[in-house]
């Protein structure tokens, strides 16, 4: 029946591209009143056809949904694009954000602020040079916490055959209303300790991206439990930070 119905439609469009070829080659000889009707009826199919092009130029120019690609170092033997940044959400956004409060399943919220006067929001990335789907968009009006952090769980597969000889990559794309210091800790807990490792984000670089080199830390490999990343803003007050795309891969050191 579909294959029918899909037959069905092409005839249909074979047969009015053929009528407007044929309006199109007899136009020259039309009497004024038929092609003064033929223009009103054919400007009536352009609108439509223009805003159908318009919408699917729109619509295909944006990043795909679920899209998890995206430039990887050679030897990757993991790597991630959050969900926030790959799929609609089912709550896009939240305003007067408390602490500990979370957007999607992987993000969470920190600071101490006594009122808060932050918001969070998902956004569709429109630009072309954007791989990925979607953005975060954090605006702070009055401030008066001393830290702000958004924590992002990492996935099992992070930490699954983790060890001291691998380095974990953290890429982003930033846009900012004005200048900020943001740091990305890197926390991974294994028995009862966590080991921290701290980096901050080259924001005037071409490149934004910090490298976690685990061969420095006191990493016990057979105890690692899970990982996660603080993303820390300092003096956020009165800003606006788009983060337009978020991405981690994990390789080997060369070294061994």
């Amino acid at each position: 029946m579909r294959i029918r119905n899909l037959i069905g439609k092409d005839v249909r469009h074979l047969r009015g591209i053929r009528r407007w070829a044929k309006a199109a080659r007899r136009a020259p000889e039309m009497d004024l009143d038929e092609l003064r009707e033929t223009r009103a009826l054919a400007r009536k199919y352009l609108y439509s056809m223009n805003e159908v092009l318009a919408v699917a130029d729109s619509r295909l120019a944006l990043p795909l949904m679920g899209s998890n690609a995206f430039p990887k170092p050679h030897g990757t033997d993991w790597a991630w694009r959050p969900d926030l940044w790959r799929r609609p959400l089912p709550v896009p956004g939240r305003s007067a954000v408390e602490s500990k409060s979370k957007l999607g399943a992987e993000l969470t919220l920190f600071h101490d602020c006594a009122r808060s006067e932050l918001s969070l929001r998902q956004l569709r990335n429109h630009r072309e040079a954007d791989l990925a789907p979607y953005g975060l968009r954090m605006d702070v009006f009055a401030f008066d916490g001393s830290f702000l952090s958004l924590v992002l769980d990492l996935p099992h597969e992070a930490v699954d055959g983790l060890t001291k000889g691998h380095l974990l990559r953290m890429s982003t794309i930033v846009e900012m209303e004005k200048p900020l210091e943001i740091f990305a800790r890197l926390n991974i807990k294994h028995g009862p300790n966590t080991e921290q490792i701290v980096r901050e984000l080259p924001l005037h670089e071409d490149e934004i991206m910090v490298e976690f080199d685990l061969a420095y830390s006191n990493l016990n490999e057979k105890r690692i439990e899970r990982a996660w990343v603080d993303i820390i803003f300092e003096n956020p007050q009165m800003s606006q930070v788009v983060l337009r795309d978020l991405t981690f891969s994990r390789r080997p050191r060369a070294e061994f």
